[in-house]
C-alpha cells in the first residue's frame, strides 16, 4: 500500500512544524497505552516542550503514520523532522545514552 499524497502530506506537515512530535494512542495528558505513556514520562522527565497527535481520532493517519516511517509500531517519536523511533528506542536512549537523548531534544527545542 503507498501513501496517498495527500495523508503524506499532512504527515509531513506535524512532522515539520513541530519540532518534537509524537503519533501516539492518547495525548500527553492521557495516555492510552503503556508504550505510548513512557514516551510521555521520558519527554516530562527531560523537560521539553513537545506535540502529540492522537491516532486513535484518525484511523488514516493512524496506518499511514507506519508506512511514512517504515516502523510497524506506535508511538513514534520525531525530533526535528526526523523519525528517532518507538518506546523501545526512547526507553534505550534514556537508560542508556542520556546525553545523546537530552542533546538532541535540546537542539531540536532551540531551533
Amino acid at each position: 500500500m503507498t501513501l496517498a499524497p495527500e495523508l503524506k502530506a499532512k504527515i509531513d506537515d506535524l512532522v515539520t512544524k513541530n519540532k518534537i512530535m509524537i503519533f501516539m494512542k492518547g495525548n500527553k495528558l492521557m495516555p492510552q497505552c503503556g508504550f505510548s505513556n513512557n514516551v510521555v514520562q521520558i519527554l516530562n522527565i527531560l523537560g521539553v516542550n513537545y506535540e502529540t497527535f492522537d491516532v486513535l481520532e484518525d484511523p488514516e493517519i493512524r496506518q499511514g503514520i507506519k508506512e511514512y516511517s517504515n516502523w510497524p509500531t506506535i508511538p513514534q517519536v520525531y525530533v526535528d523532522g526526523e523519525f528517532l523511533g518507538g518506546s523501545d528506542v526512547m526507553i534505550e536512549m534514556y537508560n542508556n545514552k542520556k546525553e545523546e537523548l537530552e542533546q538532541k531534544l535540546a537542539v531540536a527545542s532551540a531551533s
